[in-house]
C-alpha cells in the first residue's frame, strides 16, 4: 500500500521536474521587466515617451546620462558653417502632401488627432510639423545653410520659411512609388544644377540629400573640408543585407561631383527597377544601393564592420563612406541600444514610429541644452509610438 502511494506521488511530481526550469525562466523574465519598468507585454503603440536606462553607461566615447541630464558633453564642432570660402551647403529633401480630405469627417471636424505637448495634429499636420522641426534643427546648427524641398507640382505644399525653397519636379509621388521617385527627383535636380554650371555658374553649392525625419545636431561643413576629394558620400552600418542607408547622401557641388553622382544614382535607379520593384514602397532603394556598391569586385564589405570613414572608387565615382553611428544615428526601438550614443553624433534619424520623439526632442530643446536633449532621445527610444 505504501509502495502504491509513493509511486502515485512520484508520478504526480514527475511533470514538475520538466516544468520547473520553465517556471523559473518566466519568473526571472517577470523580475527583469519590473526592474526596467518597460511595457514589454503591451504591444499597442504609446502616445507618450517611455523613459528607460540610457544605454552605453560606462563605455568610452559614449554619451553618459543621469536620467535626462548629460554627465559629459558631446563633441560639437566649431566650424564656420561652410566648407570653404564662398561655398554653401543646401539640404535637399523629398516631401509631398497626400489627400488632406481624409483628415476631416463629414461634419468638417478633424479626425484621428494626436497630441504632442500642448499641440494636437491631424495626420497631415503632424507630417508638416516634422518637416518644420527638420528645418528648425538646421537653422540652429547650420544657420547659413538653406533647405530645398523637392515635391510633386500637384501637391498643395506651402512652407513660408526664410531659406526654404519649394522645388517642383514632375513624377509619381504615390506612397507605393515614393522611394523610387525620390531617386528620380534627385537625378532631375542634379541635371538642372549641371545646366546652371554650363551657363556660367561660378560659386560652389554642396548638397546633402536627406530624409525629412532627421535632426542635424552639429555642423556638417567639415565633411567637405576634411575629405576634399570625394564626389558623393553615403552612410553605412554593420548590417549584412542592408549596409547602406539612403536617408543621407552628400554631394560635392562641383560640376564633376554633380555629374558623377548623377551617373551613380542612375545606376542605382536601374538596379532598383530591374531587381527590387517588389520592395518599391520600402527598402528597395537601400537594397539597390548595396547591390551597386558590393557588385564591384575590389570592394571589401568587411570595411562596413568598423565605424571608420573610408573612400572607395565605385563606377568612376569617388565615394566617401561615413559611419551611421555618427552621421545617421537612429534611436533603437526596444532594448537594442547596447552601445549607446557616440559623443561625436552629428545626425539623428527618427525613422518610422520614432517621429513623435523628434517633435518631443525639439520641444524639450527649447528649455534645455543640446546634450540633455540627446539624453532624452537616448532614454526614450524604447517602444513603438503612435506615429
Amino acid at each position: 500500500m505504501r509502495i502504491g502511494v509513493g509511486w502515485r506521488l512520484y508520478l504526480f511530481l514527475l511533470p514538475l521536474l520538466f516544468f520547473l526550469p520553465y517556471l523559473l525562466s518566466v519568473l526571472e523574465l517577470h523580475k527583469n521587466s519590473i526592474v526596467e519598468d518597460l511595457p514589454k507585454k503591451n504591444r499597442k503603440k504609446f502616445d507618450h515617451l517611455v523613459l528607460g536606462p540610457a544605454a552605453g553607461q560606462g563605455l568610452p566615447n559614449r554619451l553618459q546620462c543621469q536620467g535626462i541630464k548629460a554627465l559629459n558633453k558631446t563633441h560639437f564642432s566649431a566650424s564656420s558653417h561652410v566648407a570653404s570660402v564662398g561655398d554653401r551647403i543646401s539640404f535637399v529633401t523629398v516631401f509631398t502632401i497626400y489627400n488632406t480630405s481624409l483628415d476631416i469627417n463629414a461634419d468638417g471636424r478633424a479626425i484621428n488627432l494626436l497630441s504632442v505637448g500642448n499641440a494636437s495634429y491631424s495626420k497631415t499636420e503632424r507630417s508638416m510639423a516634422i518637416l518644420n522641426v527638420f528645418i528648425n534643427f538646421i537653422e540652429v546648427t547650420m544657420p547659413l545653410s538653406d533647405v530645398i524641398i523637392l515635391t510633386d507640382p500637384a501637391s498643395d505644399l506651402s512652407v513660408h520659411r526664410k531659406g526654404v525653397t519649394i522645388y517642383p519636379i514632375e513624377g509619381e509621388y504615390s506612397r507605393e512609388r515614393l522611394m523610387l521617385q525620390r531617386i528620380r527627383s534627385y537625378i532631375t535636380f542634379l541635371e538642372r544644377k549641371l545646366e546652371e554650371h554650363s551657363q556660367g555658374r561660378r560659386h560652389i553649392n554642396h548638397y546633402i540629400f536627406t530624409d525629412s525625419d532627421i535632426a542635424v545636431v552639429d555642423d556638417l561643413g567639415h565633411i567637405f573640408q576634411n575629405h576634399p576629394n570625394f564626389h558623393l558620400a553615403l552612410t553605412f552600418r554593420n548590417n549584412k543585407d542592408q549596409p547602406l542607408n539612403s536617408g543621407f547622401i552628400a554631394v560635392r557641388g562641383t560640376p564633376d561631383g554633380i555629374l558623377r553622382t548623377k551617373v551613380f544614382l542612375q545606376e542605382v535607379l536601374s538596379i532598383y527597377g530591374s531587381k527590387y520593384m517588389n520592395a518599391s514602397r520600402m527598402l528597395g532603394d537601400q537594397l539597390a544601393l548595396a547591390w551597386v556598391v558590393k557588385s564591384h569586385a575590389s570592394f571589401d564589405t568587411r570595411r562596413f564592420t568598423k565605424a571608420q570613414a573610408f573612400v572607395e572608387e565605385i563606377g568612376g565615382a569617388s565615394v566617401l563612406f561615413l559611419p551611421c553611428a555618427t552621421y545617421n544615428w537612429t534611436p533603437p526601438e526596444g532594448a537594442g541600444q547596447f552601445h549607446g550614443m557616440p559623443l561625436d553624433v552629428k545626425v539623428v534619424h527618427f525613422k518610422g514610429s520614432r517621429k513623435r520623439l523628434m517633435l518631443e526632442s525639439w520641444n524639450f530643446l527649447s528649455s534645455s541644452n543640446l546634450s540633455d536633449m540627446l539624453c532624452l532621445i537616448l532614454a526614450s527610444g524604447r517602444t513603438k509610438y503612435d506615429f
